[in-house]
């Protein structure tokens, strides 16, 4: 029987997450991300010649490529599976549902290619990805439970343009309540897209609702993985993979930076 690295001895594998970089695109409800040196070669120099730099890293739960943990959204104070947010929220984070209770997965993953089913690169800013889009862009493809769906809109090719990216006068483009529904009906185990929100965001309307948060983490406990960097999956045509997802796990936060590999 092989062993599992010899079967992925020649595989591709892709990096999902986009770069962290000080003043990248984001969503403007989370504290900015900035990383600077806090010791530079030279400031510290050993007997030996020998320096050292390091840095000071700022950065919210929800920024660049991450995942939502169940604690993230609650709705009439309430969390996934009825659980009251005030009896487990205090200063430190969470003591149930926070980010360090995602297990690590490893398994298979299909990429629901949705711009491609409508003929383009990119879906127009602020389209709502139906039901209908989804049965289009899964055709062929099995989904099981248990397993990742991932939604292709095209959306990481605008990552260079943050006043395009964040959809915050624009929109972005992403699943409604209706093709929430669809994917929580199929059982995964995450979802992923694209947009720094997931889900649709209206022209003009910001973040001031997300429905599609309340029904997959409130209502269905299924994490959500955004801000990935899908676009090159999208030009290779994968429609399935070995998704590996692995966030920092910081105890009691509602989300944490990760790096999505797809292995194909």
């Amino acid at each position: 029987m092989p062993r599992p690295w010899e079967v992925l001895a020649n595989a591709r594998v892709f990096d999902l997450a986009q770069p962290m970089s000080t003043g990248m695109p984001q969503s403007p409800n989370h504290p900015p991300f900035r990383m600077t040196l806090e010791r530079r070669h030279g400031d510290l120099i050993r007997e030996d010649g020998g320096s050292a730099a390091n840095e000071v890293i700022i950065t919210g739960g929800h920024v660049g490529t991450h995942v939502d943990a169940l604690a993230h959204v609650s709705q009439d104070g309430l969390l996934h599976g009825g659980l009251a947010s005030e009896t487990v929220q205090g200063h430190r984070g969470f003591s149930a549902l926070g980010i360090d209770a995602f297990a690590p997965y490893v398994g298979r993953a299909v990429l629901l290619d949705v711009a491609a089913a409508h003929g383009v690169p990119v879906l127009p800013a602020g389209y709502e990805v139906t039901p209908d889009d989804l049965d289009r862009a899964a055709a062929g493809v099995e989904i099981e439970p248990g397993q990742a769906i991932l939604i292709g809109t095209g959306w990481s090719r605008h990552w260079p343009d943050p006043a395009v990216f964040t959809g915050q006068s624009g929109g972005a483009p992403g699943p409604g309540e209706a093709a929430a529904r669809w994917l929580a009906e199929r059982r995964p185990r995450l979802v992923g897209a694209e947009t720094i929100a997931f889900e649709r965001i209206a022209p003009g309307r910001g973040h001031a609702a997300l429905p599609v948060h309340r029904v997959l983490l409130v209502e269905e406990g299924i994490n959500i993985v955004e801000t990935m960097r899908l676009h090159e999956l999208l030009d290779a045509a994968a429609k399935e993979f070995l998704l590996v997802v692995n966030p920092l796990p910081i105890v009691g936060a509602t989300g944490a930076p990760v790096r999505p590999l797809a292995v194909l």
